[in-house]
């Protein structure tokens, strides 16, 4: 979707102290031909702050950069893939908004996975779009994977969990970045690679680690192997095609956008998922950056264009595409044009 008078105004990330792959090996926790293989050199790990306080931190920074009033903004939306701390039932969008912007206005969470800040800066551009009472809106997301329940080192072969904190404000004012265009696709034929077979109840079995997606892929594995065929849909055609159809629909192509932020995965998992299909190699994606971060859930894509933009490997006029996925499977991106440098940041 193409968009009009729509600004990323504000950023900001919380990066917690970064953790050497090389100490986990020690620790026995991962093996030394697996960090090898990963191309990974540390991972970013919190010990003290809760996913909402991260996410608090990097709003901070990201409202004082956007020059924004707290009396501008229309709404929050947080985004989280993973438990926002010990209790249940409560609201980490509100806890957000109190800390932040202090207002009265409506705060939701984005369970959208790792597209959920893309879906937060297209929901936003919405809501922006649909009412000209506020001119701002505060997109934030973080996770905490710091707990038994989940193994950040072998959850996935595909990355290792980091923990981190991002926030974005989108304006109709202007910004460091104009918003060119949004785009989503998702295919629901792939649910399936999340999800093993079996009964939806109990809604969690205890003994069970959380975000285990390597024991769900060796499910499937299983199973082709004696002779169940996939279920259907391809990922990578999904990931091309909603970059392909965005850039499309402002005139662009691949070969006019200067950089790409996407997923903080492994060297391997990242070229065959991302980096090939969009037909780029690693020194237009953020690699060098997301390889001391680790997977950072949702925020890998704003975390790198933070970066690319404080680092000035981006400068006005250049083009970037943002593009992050979600299990479902979904594809969400968005085209940004830099239209300011961070003198000021």
């Amino acid at each position: 979707m193409k968009l009009e008078n729509i600004y990323l105004a504000g950023v900001g990330t919380y990066i917690p102290e970064l953790m050497p792959v090389e100490q986990a090996v020690k620790a026995g926790l991962y093996t030394e031909e697996e960090h090898r293989a990963s191309g990974m050199e540390s991972v970013a790990v919190e010990d003290t702050l809760g996913a909402p306080d991260m996410a608090i931190r990097a709003a901070e920074i990201a409202i004082r950069r956007s020059g924004h009033h707290p009396d501008d903004f229309a709404s929050l939306l947080h985004s989280t893939t993973f438990l926002q701390g010990p209790h249940d039932g409560w609201s980490p969008s509100h806890y957000i908004l109190l800390n932040t912007l202090d207002r009265p206005i409506s705060a939701a969470v984005i369970q959208q996975g790792c597209n959920g800040l893309m879906t937060g800066i297209e929901m936003a551009a919405h809501r922006l779009m649909a009412s000209p009472d506020k001119d701002a809106a505060l997109v934030t997301g973080a996770d905490n994977f710091n707990t038994p329940l989940v193994d950040r080192w072998r959850a996935s072969g595909l990355f290792f969990m980091a923990d981190s904190g991002s926030a974005i404000v989108v304006s109709r004012r202007g910004g460091f970045a104009k918003v060119l265009a949004v785009g989503s696709v998702s295919d629901p034929k792939l649910e399936w690679r999340h999800r093993a077979e079996g009964s939806l109840m109990p809604p969690r079995e205890p003994s069970h680690k959380l975000l285990d997606f390597e024991t769900r892929v060796k499910f499937w594995q299983r199973k082709w192997a004696e002779g169940a065929p996939p279920p259907g849909g391809n990922f990578i055609d999904l990931l091309a095609d909603v970059a392909q159809r965005t850039l499309a629909e402002v005139g662009l192509t691949m070969d006019q956008v200067a950089r790409v932020t996407h997923v903080g995965f492994h060297h391997g998992s990242l070229h065959a998922l991302y980096l090939e299909p969009l037909g780029i190699d690693a020194d237009r994606g953020t690699w060098e950056h997301s390889r001391r971060i680790g997977h950072a859930s949702m925020s890998d894509v704003v975390i790198g264009l933070e970066h690319l933009w404080l680092t000035r490997q981006v400068n006005p006029g250049d083009r970037v595409l943002m593009i992050g996925t979600t299990p479902g499977m979904e594809v969400g991106c968005a085209v940004v044009e830099i239209t300011r440098g961070p003198e000021d940041a």
